[in-house]
Formats: structure tokens, sequence, C-alpha cells
């Protein structure tokens, strides 16, 4: 009698144990979805398509991108001031992704009128680039204009011949690289700094890290 009066006990003990594992299960699981959505890298914007050539003659479009992580920025050849710093950094980060990586480099001009696909191939050769991962993308001045300021922040700003210091001093434009995700969202902007700035230390590592992040993303 006695082992039959403690048979429902041990039922409902176990009963409620198995409830009170479930419910710290689902807590556990509330928890972690709220700080992964925390912690999710926003959504800037969209990038809208577009239609340029590549340092090859190729046209490029947006579909050419889809389903890479890409980073951007925007240069021009002629331009003595940040923007050889700036493809070196891009150079970096070339070298630096994982042979797995599908990431993309992107470098837009804002100079069309002077950097030909024949121009922007041989300033990508002087820095090393390997096109099969980076793309230098030149075309019609309202195309670059749509996808660079419209869609990824970059924005680049003619100088008048009285403001400029010289014959390469020609525009003044960010300084900036940008990501974009798989399914054409910018999700981060990343400022190379000047001279002073240590980028293999700072701003490249975090750079990476994002890159690594957006491409395990679902």
């Amino acid at each position: 009698m006695a082992e039959s009066n403690n048979f429902p006990r041990t039922v409902w003990l176990g009963l409620s144990l198995a409830f009170g594992l479930l419910s710290l299960g689902y807590l556990v699981s509330l928890t972690e979805m709220a700080r992964a959505h925390k912690t999710m890298l926003p959504i800037l914007g969209n990038v809208e398509d577009f239609t340029l050539t590549n340092q090859d003659g190729k046209v490029t479009t947006l579909a050419d991108l889809t389903n890479h992580v890409w980073i951007a920025d925007i240069i021009f050849t002629r331009c003595a001031g940040p923007c050889p710093r700036m493809t070196a950094q891009m150079k970096s980060v070339q070298d630096f992704l994982p042979a797995t990586s599908k990431a993309i480099l992107v470098t837009l001009t804002t100079d069309p009128g002077y950097d030909s696909p024949a121009m922007m191939k041989r300033y990508g050769e002087r820095f090393g680039a390997d096109f099969s991962r980076w793309t230098f993308l030149t075309g019609a001045k309202n195309e670059i204009s749509n996808l660079a300021a419209g869609s990824l922040k970059l924005s680049a700003v003619a100088k008048k011949p009285d403001e400029q210091q010289n014959s390469a001093d020609l525009f003044i434009h960010t300084t900036i690289f940008v990501i974009v995700d798989k399914y054409a969202k910018l999700r981060g902007i990343f400022e190379t700094g000047g001279e002073d700035v240590d980028w293999t230390k700072t701003v490249e590592p975090k750079l990476l890290a994002t890159v690594n992040r957006l491409e395990t993303e679902k």
C-alpha cells in the first residue's frame, strides 16, 4: 500500500521537474533571441540596382554582387590626397580576408570622365588588386552618383577651379568604407582615418569581424 500511495507523488514530481526544465529552456531561448536581436547589425538602407562598367569593360549590375557581402569605397585615380592610403587599406583587407570568404571589394571612381576601365585596371594593378575579388567601377556620372550617394552614403563634390591647390586636387569625397550584406542591405560604415590611425590594429579587425558576421548571417 505504501508503494501505491507514493506512485502518484513520484509522477507529479517528475512532471513538475519536466515542466520546470521546459520553462527554463523557454526562458533561456527568449533571452538568447533578445540578445541576438539587440546585437544584430542595423540595416542602414537598401542598395538600389545600378549599371556600371568594371576594369575589364564588363557591364556590372547589382545582380553580380547579390549573395556576396561586399565592401565599397570611392576614390579617383588622379587623387594625391587620401585615395592612395584608402586603396592600400583596401588591399590590406583583401590580403586578410580568409580564402574561404566570398566577400567582394568594390572601388568606385568619382572621376569617370578620366577614369576609364583601362585606367581603373592600371590603378588596381598598381596596388596589387586581385580582380577575381576586387572590382573597380566606372560609368555614367548619374549612375555612379545614384549608387554612391543614393545607396552607399559615399559622397563626392567637385572642387571649383579657384579652390584647387593643384591639377590633381579635383574632388572632396568621403574617406569611409561601407559594408553591404548578401541581400543588398547597407549594414556598416567604417571611417578609414588619417595617417595617424593604426588601421591594422583598430579599424581593420572590426571591419573583418563584421564581414564574417554578415557572411554567416541567415
